[in-house]
């Protein structure tokens, strides 16, 4: 076998043993990702080259201000102040947890995120002793959908916009529309999936109405801390572009500068907050990256790329439609970072050979490939977080169980997205 087919099977056996479960997740990343380095497909430079540490740095960055945030109580206050704006009703606390989710995935990354209402949901779910899974459910599907509507919101938009021009405008003009569209369909779909679940007692209901939100938080003076950086790191995120940071600077900024004001002599709180990071998920991510990479060097990833533009002839509707639907499906099994750095080059080959219309390919790969990371649990940063809290937590979602939920809904999505963009542009 030539080195671009065991690239191959080896990814391929790596992503049947996660989908599987047999081994843990993490452990198949960082072990395939050492495979590929030891027989030569990728060299230990190249390899680290391909790590995207500006996601790792976010996810460190975020989950230590979330994890010394949470010493405050100030998820509990949420949690309770949440559930009793909608009397506690189960069914409500879905809707309004995922217009929540949605709409901060608008404005900060997804991973954020769910990274402050997961906690939140956690809490809310044990007052009223009903199932978490779909609130869980509900969040990651939002989180990609909300991500997908602004240039802030999921990494493919940063990229595309940063490689074509595109303002922070340009982004809610073209794909908050479709977005919303998008999202009231599934959180109605969803409500209708578990709705007939999602049942509380009355007494537990009246319990937490009865609940004082505002003596739930524990440290005031901590609290006050946590949200001076957290209101410096968000306008950071706002305004990464304009000050031409990282959204990774602005969290492990954010994050240091908690540290240094509340702990800055209390080892052991230091290393409880840090050990506290979810590092399966960070090594998991590394591994994945390394994997991806490999294919990208091998050039299977632009091959596959480049096949179905040939496959169009040129055609634009034809072509938005294949990027559409190829981005959205690779985007499933596939990280969308290295796929959307490959596509922003051909299709910027398309437009010199020839192609005037370029918008529709632009937006088709935007919509494919940040919906598409709904349709498996390691489609997209956020699923994968979100998957690692709920275990540590012992609420565990496996591949199936997402897939079989979320795969359909993301279909949906594109199918949606595709009569938007032939609306819209063709």
């Amino acid at each position: 076998m030539n080195m671009e087919t065991v690239a191959i099977v080896i990814f391929v056996v790596a992503y049947a043993l996660i989908i599987s479960e047999k081994v843990h997740r993490t452990i198949v990343g960082l072990f395939g990702a050492m495979l590929m380095i030891i027989l030569g497909i990728i060299s230990q430079e190249t390899a680290i080259h391909h790590i995207d540490f500006n996601t790792l740095g976010l996810l460190i960055g975020m989950m230590t201000i979330v994890n010394i945030t949470s010493e405050t109580g100030l998820f509990n206050f949420l949690a309770i102040w949440s559930a009793k704006k909608v009397n506690a009703h189960p069914v409500k606390l879905l809707v309004a947890l995922s217009m929540l989710t949605a709409l901060c995935s608008a404005l900060l990354d997804n991973v954020t995120t769910v990274l402050l209402t997961v906690p939140i949901t956690f809490n809310i779910a044990s007052q009223l002793k009903v199932d978490v899974k779909p609130f869980l459910m509900a969040q990651i599907i939002s989180s990609n959908i909300g991500g997908t509507a602004t240039l802030v919101g999921d990494p493919p938009n940063i990229m595309i916009g940063s490689a074509v021009g595109l303002s922070f405008m340009d982004f809610i003009y073209n794909l908050t529309l479709p977005a919303i569209l998008i999202f009231f369909t599934t959180v109605f779909i969803m409500v209708a999936m578990y709705g007939s679940k999602l049942h509380t007692h009355k007494e537990l209901q009246d319990k937490v109405m009865r609940l004082n939100e505002k003596s739930q938080v524990t440290d005031p003076v901590l609290l006050k801390k946590c949200l001076f950086v957290l209101a410096i790191t968000l306008t950071m995120f706002v305004l990464h572009s304009t000050l031409h940071l990282e959204t990774a600077t602005a969290a492990l900024t954010g994050a240091s500068l908690l540290l240094l004001i509340t702990y800055t002599h209390n080892e052991a709180m230091i290393a409880k907050v840090l050990s506290k990071i979810e590092w399966l998920a960070i090594f998991f991510f590394a591994g994945l990256f390394v994997l991806v990479g490999s294919l990208v060097e091998m050039g299977v990833i632009k091959q596959m790329a480049e096949v179905a533009i040939e496959f169009t002839e040129g055609d634009v509707f034809w072509t938005a439609t294949i990027i559409l639907w190829m981005s959205s499906l690779a985007s499933a099994f596939i990280d969308n970072i290295p796929f959307v750095a490959t596509m922003i080059p051909l299709i910027k080959d398309m437009g010199a050979m020839g192609l005037s219309n370029l918008e529709p390919m632009w937006w088709s790969l935007a919509l494919g490939a940040c919906l598409g990371g709904n349709g498996t649990l390691i489609g997209a940063s956020a699923n994968v977080v979100v998957a690692s809290m709920a275990a540590q937590r012992g609420r565990p979602i496996s591949f199936i169980e997402f897939m079989k939920t979320a795969f359909p809904l993301m279909i949906l999505s594109i199918i949606i997205s595709w009569g938007y963009v032939y609306i819209r542009y063709l």
